[in-house]
């Protein structure tokens, strides 16, 4: 799933290429994808982009009289094709003409999880906000209150969007590598040092990832293979490799339902192995079963 990194490398991509831009008209393949009725989703049709932002993993379209909010969750991506090109792949749910091109909607799933909500209101922007704060823009004393509100698992706490937003399964895995710190540790148990450690990884693995990307695909007419699942992480999907701090253990994953995380024994447990069976209680309580759970929670 594109997480905030990712999400961040689209807005600038479809600010350059689609800003001012007049959508020609908009062909909806898939009726799994529109999660409104009203307004009608050719609303925007004749209508110039105004901007793009983000809500946590959202990507909002701006127009003069409505809004697109997409969710794009595990599969769904946004792919730029030539124009007048009509959504008839397998997995093109929607087409988006432009006098140069068109922006095609798709998701490389049988499960249909990507979501357009239409909104005709900025007002009606705030129900997509779960109230995390924007982990690039605090203080550590902000980032301290926020992550002790309650007493959950640093994985569960830095993914929970009703904390902190933008930061998912993926990039958690690469901050608490980066900060020495266990998946399992409880936010109460935090010391100060940790506190500002952890707050420190934020910063610096989220701002050097999106600035990695940015510059990799600056000359590219727009980003294909957006995906919080790269080559180069250290932890997130290498289980069975090196890990790509210390260089001497071989990463482990704890997994629960459709959720995993990704861990160095060396680096953030002491050498300790988090078996999955002993850790099952914790995690069902702790963890939510579904990617729709953690997303709406």
């Amino acid at each position: 799933m594109p997480e905030l990194p990712d999400v961040e490398l689209y807005l600038a991509a479809l600010r350059r290429l689609l800003g001012g831009r007049v959508v020609k008209n908009v062909i909806l393949r898939s009726p799994f994808l529109l999660r409104t009725i009203q307004p009608e989703i050719d609303v925007v049709k004749g209508a110039e982009v105004l901007d793009f932002s983000r809500i946590g993993k959202r990507i909002v379209w701006h127009f003069d009289d409505a809004c697109y909010v997409f969710h794009l969750m595990i599969a769904g991506r946004f792919h730029w094709r030539k124009p007048e090109r009509m959504p008839t792949g397998k997995n093109d749910l929607m087409a988006i003409w432009f006098e140069h091109g068109t922006m095609m909607v798709t998701e490389a799933s049988s499960k249909k999880r990507a979501s357009l909500h239409v909104v005709s209101d900025k007002s009606e922007l705030e129900q997509f906000h779960r109230g995390g704060l924007e982990v690039l823009d605090i203080s550590c004393v902000e980032f301290s209150e926020r992550i002790k509100l309650e007493n959950r698992t640093l994985k569960r706490a830095l993914t929970d969007p009703r904390l902190f937003s933008g930061i998912g399964n993926a990039y958690s895995d690469e901050i608490l590598l980066a900060a020495r710190l266990s998946p399992m540790k409880r936010t109460h148990g935090l010391s100060d040092k940790e506190i500002d450690r952890l707050f420190s990884a934020v910063q610096s693995t989220l701002t050097n990832w999106l600035e990695l990307l940015l510059k990799k695909y600056e000359k590219k007419t727009f980003p294909e293979r957006v995906t919080a699942f790269r080559p180069e992480m250290l932890a997130h999907g290498k289980y069975d490799h090196l890990c790509g701090q210390c260089e001497q253990t071989k990463i482990q994953r704890i997994r629960y339902s459709e959720n995993e995380c990704n861990y160095c024994p060396r680096c953030q447990t002491g050498g300790k192995m988090l078996a999955d069976r002993s850790l099952s209680r914790l995690l069902k309580d702790d963890w939510p079963k579904t990617i729709e759970e953690l997303e709406e929670m």
